[in-house]
Formats: structure tokens, sequence, C-alpha cells
């Protein structure tokens, strides 16, 4: 599979490091970004929460090299300007592809297909692995929705299929991003204009749409909200839903067996605070001893994700899908 990374920010980094540590079948045939290649290879070798990168970062002129990969370096703003041809999937890390004419210029450059890493109304589909990937068409612009969305739907997906579920509330307590600034400054709302690693702020997040789009059954069942909080990396959702068929007997042992049957779901016994799930590659990790049953139908879960690094192995697994 050959792919083309634009956007070199934390989802086009983080993209590369899984594909160089885990996938040797995966090629990297080439990067955009229009920030300065000596800048890009510094962020890549130098992660303020992955740590440095195991191995050699050099560059040349018009080319990061990675342990011996030489991967070409672009800085155009608009991909068609580039040739793509023979590119199986560009992965469009920009976070800029909200409209069609910029969804569509890796298709112009000559690639097959584009994945774009967040939600966008451009794309002809959206997918999240294992809520609905057996959804998956020939569709030649795909979203992966958003990494919050990737956390709860296909939660969602697999209690409703294993329980029903009549309602609920879900909080998305996520860590700052990019989009916050570190000092008190105009925002698009009054709380995203406070400084992120100071406060916890009250927010609204993408999911919200997103499983309705995902998960259309879903809709008008539930509420999603959000709270940016002073962490890096790591966020958590704390769901509260009532069920429809509770289990009858080892509750939580039941339940553990139904999020086992969902590969990108993982769990942990153990008593984990954020950091410890840094660089776990699940969608969600449901933390089982916060688990609580109240009464017999309604249910409490908090689950983990490494909201760049789960995301990221999303992408890499989609773009298997999309073309497998």
């Amino acid at each position: 599979m050959k792919i083309f990374i634009n956007g070199f920010g934390r989802i086009g980094r983080t993209v590369l490091r899984q594909v160089l540590s885990t996938h040797p079948d995966v090629h990297i045939v080439g990067i955009n970004d229009i920030a300065p290649l000596d800048i890009c290879a510094y962020l890549f070798r130098y992660d303020s929460v992955y740590g440095p990168f195991p191995g050699e970062v050099t560059t040349t002129d018009g080319a990061l090299n990675v342990n011996g990969r030489h991967l070409p370096f672009t800085h155009t703003p608009d991909l068609s300007t580039l040739d793509l041809s023979g590119v199986d999937i560009v992965m469009e890390c920009t976070g800029k592809a909200g409209s069609r004419d910029v969804a569509e210029r890796g298709l112009t450059a000559g690639a097959y297909r584009v994945l774009i890493s967040g939600p966008s109304d451009a794309a002809d589909q959206t997918v999240v692995l294992g809520a609905n990937a057996d959804a998956l068409t020939d569709a030649r612009i795909v979203s992966n929705a958003s990494c919050t969305t990737n956390a709860i739907a296909p939660l969602l997906r697999t209690l409703d299929n294993a329980f029903g579920i009549t309602h609920g509330h879900i909080t998305t307590i996520h860590c700052y991003t990019g989009s916050q600034p570190t000092v008190d400054a105009p925002g698009p709302s009054f709380e995203r204009s406070r400084a992120a690693a100071v406060s916890m702020v009250p927010t609204t997040t993408s999911a919200a749409n997103q499983i309705a789009r995902i998960l259309p059954d879903m809709d008008g069942r539930l509420s999603v909200s959000a709270v940016r909080v002073p962490c890096i990396s790591v966020s958590s959702v704390d769901a509260v839903l009532q069920l429809r068929a509770a289990p009858t007997e080892d509750s939580t042992a039941t339940l553990e067996a139904c999020l086992k049957d969902n590969p990108v779901i993982g769990v942990t016994h153990d008593p984990c605070v954020s950091s410890d799930l840094r660089a776990r590659p699940e969608s969600l990790i449901v933390a089982l001893p916060e688990t609580q049953w109240i009464g017999t139908h309604q249910l409490r879960l908090l689950g983990w994700y490494d909201n760049e690094w789960g995301f990221s192995a999303r992408m890499i697994d989609v773009a298997r899908a999309m073309t497998a």
C-alpha cells in the first residue's frame, strides 16, 4: 500500500511513527507540508508526548530521511499541483479538507483515494471501525471522523447490539489541542478563548453530530458534551446509559466479554490514570474498576483513549480497508 501524507502535524507525524515501527508493508511515498523541512524534521525527531524518535532522522535537499528511508518532502498549499500517480491513499491531515474543492485535490493529482483525518462534509462517506465499517463502499473520499467519535461509536454499537440502549449521556473529558490558545485570546466561543493549560473548559464536540451520521438508529437517544482539560495527551469518555436488557448473572464479566468482541475496544482491570494509556492503539480502553451498575438497567462506564495514537492507528486500518 502506497500512502502520501498531506499535512505533517500531530496526526501526520504519529501515522509516520506507527508505519515505521509496526507496518513494514506500508510505504510512505511522500509528505507535503507548508512548514520548513528542518522544523518538520525536528518535530518528528523530538516529540513532547511520545518522546524522541528511536532512530536516525536527517534531511537532505527536498527529503526527510528516517532510518535510511528517503521520503520526498514538498511544500505546496495546493496538492493538485503534484503528481501523485500510483498513490493508493492520500492521508489528508491538514485539517482543512472541509470543502469538496480541497478534499478532492489528491484525486486531481492522480491518487486513487483520499482519507481525511477528521470530520468533513466533503467526504463521500464517514467510516468508524467497530461501528459502521461494514458499510464501507468504494467511495473515493472517506472521512475517519474524529478521535472522540472513534472512541464513542464502537462502544455504543457494541452495547446496543448486546443489551439495547434506551437513552444516555456521554461526557468526553478531552486533553487540550492546538485549536485552543495558550494564553487568553479571542476564539470561537467565550470558553474556548481561555488559556488551555490552566482551566477546565466546557465546550461542544463534533462527536454529537457524527454519532447520528454513523449510527443513525441512535439519533434521539443520546446526548454528548465535552470538557477540555489541562492534560497534553489521553482523553476519556464518561458514559451513563440506560439499557433495555441487563445481564442477569455476573454483569461485569458479561460486559467484559461483550466489549472484547469488538476488535477496536480494549479493557483494563487496573486502577489507571490517563498517562498509563499513552500510545495505546485501541479506539477505547474501558476501565472495568470504574464500572457501576445502578439498579438493573443503568450502566456507568469510563473509557480511556489516546486521541492521537489511537486515532492514527485507525487511519492506517481504514486505509487498509479502503485498498483491500
